[in-house]
């Protein structure tokens, strides 16, 4: 007697051009099992991945692979018309792409897009700004940049030592949009950075930042923001984050397949499964790093608390005030490394 097949035996026949394993160049919260065992089921394929940091070093493992070594690539969303450039990412049909469903922001076909066709796809986004711990700071007063060098909070605060969000959130905090730092802005931003390191504790690495504001170290940290506190709730759920009435810094990564897949229709179902509401809920809520789903449909498929820690019906406001990274040249970016060591010498 025969067995009826099953569902998965019946996707994976009805699928012949798919392989049996996807290769992907991916960030760790990519590497939950959560994440990729319900495609790798649905499929029956194995998702391999292979974690790296700074687009530096993805673009550096393409740059060092033979065509069809790797299939899927994610990238932060600033950083993909450098890859298009390159010749490393492959053209996405847009009419199969769920842009359709994802917060008006999050589309961003100024990043996505190159000469009008798609590239890309973002999948999640966050904001670098003020984490604090809400039974150790008055919460009205993070509304505000101003009161972190008020006197009220010195030394109770960490910085995250990264200069590009934290450049961007002094120069928010005088007005100025991360897209106007030049050569000549910079230099008004001296002094208000260097009077957030004369009131701070510590500049110290995500890690390090993080788990002082964990254990109490301090009270606040400049830079962090829902990635850095949705992991540390579970044990600390005084932690909290906001972004003030001057702005945040909103970081964004998005999804592609890569340029010379052997198998680019598996490929693109994989990315259409991350983009998915439910893959979006499980990408969201990662073991390594919570952030915001793009797809605004994912509402449906979180928790109360799951969306009470993202702050999910703040979105549309946070959504308004925040700016993307700054984007300097060679010259500029020079120029603002030079500044951060200045103020890290202090």
């Amino acid at each position: 007697m025969h067995r009826p097949l099953t569902a998965l035996a019946l996707v994976v026949l009805a699928s012949p051009g798919y392989a049996q394993e996807l290769n992907a160049l991916v960030w760790c919260d990519h590497t939950d099992p959560a994440l990729i065992a319900p495609f790798e089921e649905k499929f029956g394929v194995k998702v391999n991945l292979k974690e790296y940091e700074g687009t530096a070093a993805g673009l550096t493992i393409l740059d060092q692979s033979q065509p069809g070594d790797w299939d899927v690539l994610v990238i932060d969303a600033v950083d993909v018309r450098r890859a298009v450039e390159a010749g490393h990412l492959a053209e996405l049909p847009a009419d199969k792409l769920a842009t359709a469903d994802f917060f008006p922001e999050l589309v961003m076909a100024e990043n996505n897009t190159v000469n009008g066709k798609t590239y890309a796809v973002t999948e999640k986004f966050g904001y670098n700004t003020i984490a604090y711990d809400k039974t150790k700071v008055d919460p009205a007063d993070m509304t505000d940049m101003a009161t972190l060098t008020s006197g009220k909070y010195d030394g109770r605060i960490a910085i995250y030592d990264y200069y590009l969000p934290v450049l961007g959130l002094v120069a928010l905090g005088q007005g100025t949009a991360t897209a106007d730092i030049t050569a000549d802005t910079l230099a008004a931003l001296k002094e208000p950075l260097f009077a957030l390191k004369k009131a701070s504790k510590q500049v110290a690495d995500v890690v390090s930042a993080q788990t002082a504001l964990a254990t109490g170290e301090v009270d606040i940290m400049v830079g962090g923001g829902e990635w850095v506190t949705a992991v540390l709730m579970a044990d600390n759920p005084n932690l909290d984050w906001t972004i003030p009435r001057q702005g945040g810094l909103r970081w964004a990564q998005s999804i592609g397949v890569v340029a010379g897949s052997t198998q680019p229709d598996l490929a693109l179902e994989f990315v259409n499964y991350i983009t998915s509401p439910e893959g979006q809920a499980r990408l969201a809520t990662s073991s390594c790093y919570w952030g915001m789903p793009a797809n605004a449909k994912t509402g449906d498929l979180l928790t109360p608390e799951q969306k009470a820690t993202l702050r999910w019906d703040e979105q549309p406001g946070f959504l308004a005030r925040a700016q993307l990274y700054p984007i300097p040249d060679a010259a500029l970016d020079t120029a603002m490394q030079d500044l951060w060591t200045e103020m890290l010498q202090q």
